[in-house]
């Protein structure tokens, strides 16, 4: 009851997908996302995010902000802008697979771009350097970390300049990036995973060896994670293009063990790493990615 209520707080993708333009659609999720943490039970999160901490005991008494602790009920003392400052690098998956959906609302790949636009609007409010990269089988696209005027913008316009086609081979691009980050950070990946875990994995640990804190995010249509078609249909991998006639309800019981089986060695093996892991089907909220991530990045202060 509590998920369905805190759901009802925030805007359906359906709806963000009529927004307009990508910028407007960020704006409006991570306004609206803030100005409901004030109204929300989860104090702590706030505008102030990037300008303080939680007290923690033997800090001097004099830094602590008592107009946040009047709004919050918690400690909190006022940090220095180099305590806040944190690199953070956005990965989005824009092979072909990612280009499924749409009649929920968004496919994967608006989703993904409309949820990267969203944490780095956030990300930029809190005054954190934000990069940007876009990959397939290989790294397509790739803006450095910055928090200077205008890099949101450059950012939001290299989003809106992609498409999807090629196939997946996301370890391939995530231990490229891995090995070219000479400082400590957040990597944010998006993507659909329908690649082979091991490698994935073994790329995501990559960023782990070399200091950088991992929060993923596994985008999935319903249709993939409920599988509720009913007709003999022609499924075609948009990747390939290969075509596969199949009569759901022979094959209903063996894909949905698949998946479930896929999400489930993610959530598993990840979780056991260390590294935040989240699915996100295109009909919920996005802001229920930020709220992740935030939660994720008040561990990395």
């Amino acid at each position: 009851m509590e998920s369905t209520t805190r759901e009802g707080r925030f805007l359906n993708p359906a709806v963000v997908a009529r927004l307009g333009t990508l910028e407007l659609k960020a704006r409006t999720i991570v306004e609206g996302f803030l100005s409901g943490l004030h109204r929300s039970p989860f104090k702590g999160f706030s505008v102030e995010f990037a300008e303080y901490r939680q007290y923690i005991h033997g800090d001097d008494l004099s830094t602590i902000d008592w107009k946040v602790f009047a709004r919050s009920d918690r400690y909190y003392v006022k940090k220095f802008e180099e305590e806040t400052n944190l690199d953070c690098y956005l990965l989005l998956d824009v092979s072909g697979s990612m280009g499924y959906g749409g009649h929920h609302g968004m496919s994967k790949f608006a989703y993904g771009a409309c949820l990267a636009a969203s944490l780095a609007y956030l990300m930029n409010r809190q005054r954190d350097a934000v990069g940007f990269t876009a990959f397939d089988e290989a790294i397509v696209s790739m803006l450095p970390p910055s928090s200077r005027a205008g890099h949101l913008r450059a950012l939001l316009v290299a989003l809106d300049r992609l498409s999807t086609a090629h196939q997946t081979n996301v370890s391939k691009p995530l231990h490229q990036l891995a090995e070219s980050l000479t400082k400590r950070g957040l990597v944010v990946l998006i993507s659909d995973l329908l690649d082979d875990p091991d490698a994935v994995i073994r790329g995501l640990k990559h960023f782990q060896f070399r200091g950088i804190d991992v929060i993923v995010f596994h985008i999935l249509d319903p249709d993939e994670i409920e599988f509720p078609f009913e007709r003999a249909a022609r499924f075609e991998d948009l990747e390939t293009q290969e075509e596969v006639r199949a009569v759901p309800g022979a094959v209903r019981e063996h894909y949905l063990r698949a998946i479930g089986g896929l999400i489930d060695r993610y959530r598993r093996d990840l979780g056991s790493a260390g590294i935040d892991y989240q699915l996100l089907s295109t009909d919920h909220p996005l802001e229920l990615a930020l709220l992740s991530y935030l939660s994720t990045r008040a561990r990395t202060l």
